[in-house]
């Protein structure tokens, strides 16, 4: 758009040029009606935060806590939501520190106390093996699907209730109809609520008890290798494995948790409470706010050679015509593009200072001044 926007003020440059005849310099006018020199680059860009992330879950599962709202404040390392799944990773994970731990406390190597751990789990992963096999998995996956479907009914009575209350939610409060609709509306919330602690309970059935026999078996293999390290190995060694093991705990942690990479604000979550996703679906997006850049789209390879980085140059939201916003050219792309039969580069814009009425997305119109 820019572009036809360009040629067209190439062609009013040329009309007027003929009819001046000669002597005065050639200008263009922009999209706002701002003349600029010829020879200047005009190009369209998109404005975005310096820092931005889109955050997806590194597995699949159940969303168990959503711990943050759109607009909210974080700071790095915060955790903002959890799959169900983080119960089972974070025993693992204690586990493992647990046992790191214990050797650091017993540099002694004090094989008895290793081989007694090491009796207790087989124990505690054979109590829990046989609380999974006596459990009916069939029949609870049976009911979480029914659970499930009572859950998506009880939505679409509270959608419809809010419906038939919006019609009167402008009369009076004492209005016998606006209290019916209004009872109804409550009645319906309390409906899915208790609908979806059902649904929850029985998920609880399944995922309690087989949580329990992952985190089991993982204890079991954790002081196994202990055990057997301390046979084998010097302290070293096993200090090395034992903290390889703390990182890969962590790192399965990671998988069912999603943390905040920088300081910053949530500028939208997408998932609820209760809802299955995986790596494919954003979860929660985080971005900071104080700092912000353009990324043009549309530079030809005749253009990006006039550009230079630590140029100054000037920019105008489409959507804020009367807003003049201006920044330095921070990077120009090395690799490029080919769109519409041209060899399109990518501009960085650092923008100085950004109006508060912006947002990330907008377009706009961006112009290189001849150096």
């Amino acid at each position: 758009m820019k572009k036809k926007l360009l040629t067209l003020a190439l062609i009013v440059t040329v009309l007027s040029f003929a009819l001046a005849a000669c002597g005065s310099a050639t200008t263009e006018v922009t999209a706002t009606g701002t003349p600029v020199p010829s020879n200047a680059v005009i190009a369209e860009g998109r404005l975005k935060p310096v820092e931005s992330s889109m955050l997806s879950f590194q597995a699949r599962g159940v969303v168990d806590e959503v711990l943050v709202k759109t607009g909210d404040d974080v700071k790095s390392g915060d955790v903002l939501a959890r799959l169900a799944n983080a119960n089972q990773a974070a025993a693992q994970l204690l586990t493992a520190q647990q046992a790191l731990d214990l050797l650091i406390r017993n540099e002694g190597d004090d094989r008895a106390k290793l081989w007694q751990a090491y009796m207790d789990a087989q124990k505690a992963r054979a109590k829990a093996e046989r609380k999974w096999e006596d459990l009916n998995v069939d029949n609870i996956d049976d009911r979480i699907v029914d659970d499930q479907n009572t859950v998506d009914d009880r939505r679409v009575d509270l959608q419809h209730e809010q419906e038939n209350f919006d019609k009167y939610k402008n009369l009076g409060e004492e209005d016998s109809k606006r209290k019916t609709a209004e009872d109804d509306l409550e009645r319906a919330q309390d409906d899915l609520n208790e609908a979806i602690r059902v649904l929850e309970a029985t998920t609880r059935e399944r995922d309690t008890v087989r949580a329990a026999l992952d985190a089991a078996l993982g204890v079991e293999t954790e002081a196994k290798h202990q055990y057997e390290i301390s046979l084998n190995g010097p302290n070293a060694e096993k200090l090395a494995y034992a903290k390889a093991q703390v990182a890969a705990a962590e790192d399965g942690l990671s998988n069912y948790e999603l943390k905040a990479p920088f300081d910053g604000v949530v500028a939208d979550v997408s998932v609820d409470v209760g809802e299955e996703i995986g790596p494919e679906t954003v979860a929660v997006s985080v971005a900071n706010f104080n700092a912000w850049v353009v990324e043009t789209t549309d530079i030809t390879e005749l253009e990006v050679v006039k550009i230079s980085e630590g140029q100054r140059v000037s920019m105008i939201p489409d959507a804020l015509p009367d807003v003049t916003l201006i920044g330095t050219v921070e990077s120009i792309s090395q690799s490029f593009k080919q769109q519409g039969g041209d060899i399109i580069y990518t501009v960085r814009i650092k923008v100085d200072k950004v109006d508060e009425r912006v947002r990330w997305g907008m377009t706009v119109e961006v112009t290189f001044a001849p150096q």
